[in-house]
């Protein structure tokens, strides 16, 4: 297993146009041997970033003499949906990427962007071990893809630059940097804030050149990123709690055989457990190190006002038959 930082002995072709990324197979492989590609955004300081690393390493000890890992971090093919393009198409074999991402692909994705589904960090887990989410899994192959586990990536709230977000009101015309997907977008316009969709690695300088008033992650962000450099407040309103998804093509899937399939999977959910706790842990320490050594002030806020003015937003993903039965199933397991 490797980790390229650029793009690698194996890209010997990259074309990237106004409309267009295109770019060679990336799975070679000989009579005895495959090597996948992995591709994600992160850099090296992310907690996910260590989780894939052993994720590869998991397979290659299990695999080593048919299965070669090679992962592409810190987003050097492109932004989450490029890559996703890129994954359903066959030209790399796998991503990590946030469900709000997957949105665009599969409608019943945006069950994870909707605000506050989740009571708690608990029904979380239940419901991201469940059946259902393991149908949602395999329901993506009818668009050439496939879900292997989730990542937890935090309970989303507010970052502000010059004052804290202590109610809806504050985010008034606020300019809140949020994923380009339309339910992230619409939570956000509910909020009162002026919703502007931005690629992860502009954050820090949107934040620091004005360009954005704050942006709404997990408390991660502000170590990992550094965007704790840049904005001092952060509030614990917690709208969002939407996993990061390991997906891998379909047609790389379906060219493994039956021991490599249990392999990947096995080795997948093992990574899940460990990134879990590790997640937990670093999200402490990250909350320190942004109060001692950034200087960021956090904040808790009472929800049920934000949660008011986002309910109709809940009400009208039930149109969708499919998003209300994943919702009930979800709610089920309260």
């Amino acid at each position: 297993m490797k980790a390229t930082k650029g793009l690698g002995i194996g890209l010997s072709v990259l074309i990237i146009g106004s409309a267009s990324f295109v770019l060679p197979k990336m799975i070679a492989e000989s009579a005895d041997k495959k090597t996948l590609t992995i591709a994600h955004i992160h850099n090296d300081s992310a907690p996910v970033y260590q989780s894939l690393e052993e994720f590869a390493e998991g397979v290659e000890e299990r695999a080593g003499d048919r299965l070669d890992l090679e992962i592409f971090p810190n987003g050097a093919l492109g932004d989450e949906r490029v890559m996703l393009e890129l994954v359903q198409t066959g030209v790399i074999d796998m991503v990590k990427v946030n469900a709000g991402a997957l949105e665009s692909f599969d409608p019943s994705f945006s069950v994870f962007s909707l605000p506050y589904v989740f009571s708690d960090e608990e029904h979380f887990e239940r419901v991201m071990d469940s059946e259902t989410v393991q149908n949602m899994y395999a329901s993506l192959s009818d668009i050439g893809l496939r879900g292997l586990t989730y990542f937890d990536a935090g309970a989303r709230s507010f970052y502000t630059a010059n004052h804290p977000i202590e109610k809806p009101e504050d985010l008034a015309g606020l300019k809140i940097r949020v994923m380009t997907n339309k339910t992230s977008i619409d939570t956000m316009k509910l909020l009162g804030a002026a919703p502007t969709p931005l690629p992860a690695s502009e954050v820090y300088t949107g934040l620091q050149q004005g360009v954005i008033d704050g942006a709404e992650s997990s408390s991660m962000a502000l170590v990992d990123a550094n965007h704790g450099e840049v904005a001092k407040f952060f509030s614990y309103d917690e709208h969002t709690r939407i996993p990061d998804f390991l997906i891998m093509s379909e047609d790389t899937w379906n060219a493994l055989s039956d021991e490599e399939k249990k392999i990947v999977k096995e080795e997948a959910e093992a990574s899940t457990i460990q990134h879990n706790i590790r997640w937990k842990d670093m999200v402490e320490d990250g909350v320190v190190q942004a109060e001692e050594e950034m200087g960021v002030t956090f904040n808790e806020v009472d929800q049920e006002p934000f949660r008011e003015l986002v309910e109709p937003l809940l009400k009208e993903s039930r149109d969708n038959p499919q998003v209300a039965e994943i919702l009930d199933a979800f709610s089920n397991l309260e």
